[in-house]
């Protein structure tokens, strides 16, 4: 919660200042969708002595709250159904997302969206392209309605090796999307990485549970209890919906400072990439530039005389990567990987949408650039994402 973003998120909550500052809404899959996920803070069996000053403020504040009669801890949700994915809550007239907010009001959007999607497709690749189309379009429904998005990136996939080799690159997306449209993201795979089996139950996919004789208890909060994934995922949500009221509500400063990102994207200022996993959400339309037309290096004829961004990529080491390039509607921006001179005649690959290879120490570049169809430039939005390959994901790189 820097000051741009924090600026950002009071922008959106003045599109609607009818909505209620102390209901969110719940949209998602199972994940949001279980009673063991924030259901037990409207209970008796919270350990309210072992939360911050800060979360039990927040926690009273939502708890009075009236998501379409029930405090929005306990509501089952309209817009959260096991199995279900980012395009389905945003289907239909009126949509599963609709309904809920014109009966709860919501103020914010508390959005977990990937596992199911992830199996769309024939592959992984391609289910993440049509994920990452609805996940932008279901931020930016919310925005325009006022609703503050929280994102959530995907935890471990124990129950399929194949997929939990594309958790990283899922949740680069998710982190792309919140970084273009600057609202706040919870990490849940770091949030629950360094528990027993990453916060996870038996079935290697839905998050584990503490219990007191027999039964479930995921607002215990001592020592035991937070070696479970459901426990210390619901305490850090409150703890985050306190962050979140304290800067949008009560009109706090931002608590968090943040860093600009070094460089122009231009063939002489490129965009410095200073770790990975990389994400970034961009037009080319805000591009100044327009240098790099064919890519001779790569034996291409493809014309890319539209506006390019260029991403400087320095490695110390041999490094296996996936590059990934995501446009929506009538943009075509396309990705190719440059060697140090950044030029076309320097060209080493290039593709419509993914890249995957292992390159040796030294600088690399990146070029998202417009392609030109019928005269008419194809620039606008895009989300590029750059990621170190599963280190078992032998097909990568």
């Amino acid at each position: 919660l820097t000051p741009h973003v924090v600026e950002n998120l009071r922008t959106i909550a003045a599109l609607d200042e009818g909505r209620r500052d102390d209901v969110f809404a719940k949209i998602g899959a199972s994940s949001l969708d279980s009673t063991r996920t924030l259901n037990c803070f409207a209970g008796d069996h919270v350990d309210r002595d072992l939360m911050s000053v800060e979360a039990l403020d927040a926690l009273d504040l939502f708890l009075l709250g009236d998501a379409g009669g029930y405090d929005p801890f306990s509501r089952d949700a309209l817009s959260a159904i096991a199995g279900k994915t980012a395009a389905w809550v945003i289907d239909g007239d009126p949509s599963p997302l609709d309904q809920e907010l014109a009966l709860t009001q919501a103020r914010f959007g508390l959005i977990e969206y990937g596992t199911n999607d992830m199996h769309m497709g024939a592959t992984y690749a391609s289910a993440m392209v049509g994920f990452a189309d609805a996940l932008t379009t279901l931020v930016d429904t919310l925005i325009v309605q006022g609703v503050i998005p929280v994102l959530h990136t995907n935890r471990a996939r124990l129950d399929s090796v194949s997929a939990d080799r594309w958790v990283e690159t899922y949740n680069a997306v998710i982190r792309g999307v919140a970084q273009g449209r600057q609202v706040p993201v919870l990490d849940q795979l770091a949030l629950l990485e360094d528990l027993p089996d990453f916060g996870l139950g038996s079935d290697g996919l839905h998050m584990s549970t503490y219990k007191e004789g027999g039964s479930s208890r995921t607002c215990r909060f001592h020592d035991e209890a937070m070696q479970y994934g459901y426990n210390v995922r619901n305490l850090a949500t409150v703890e985050a919906l306190a962050r979140l009221t304290a800067v949008v509500t009560d009109g706090l400063d931002a608590p968090d400072t943040g860093e600009v990102m070094a460089g122009e994207g231009t063939l002489s200022e490129p965009f410095l990439i200073d770790s990975l996993p990389f994400s970034a959400m961009r037009s080319t339309m805000d591009s100044p530039q327009s240098e790099l037309d064919v890519y001779s290096g790569c034996e291409a004829e493809q014309d890319e005389s539209g506006p390019e961004h260029v991403y400087r990529l320095a490695l110390d080491e041999e490094t296996r990567l996936r590059a990934l390039v995501l446009d929506q509607g009538e943009v075509d921006v396309d990705l190719h990987l440059l060697d140090e001179t950044a030029s076309a005649e320097g060209c080493l690959a290039r593709h419509d949408r993914l890249w995957e290879g292992t390159l040796g120490p030294g600088t690399y570049h990146f070029a998202l650039d417009s392609f030109v169809s019928g005269g008419e430039p194809r620039a606008g939005e895009y989300l590029f994402v750059l990621v170190t390959c599963h280190p078992d994901d032998g097909a990568c790189g």
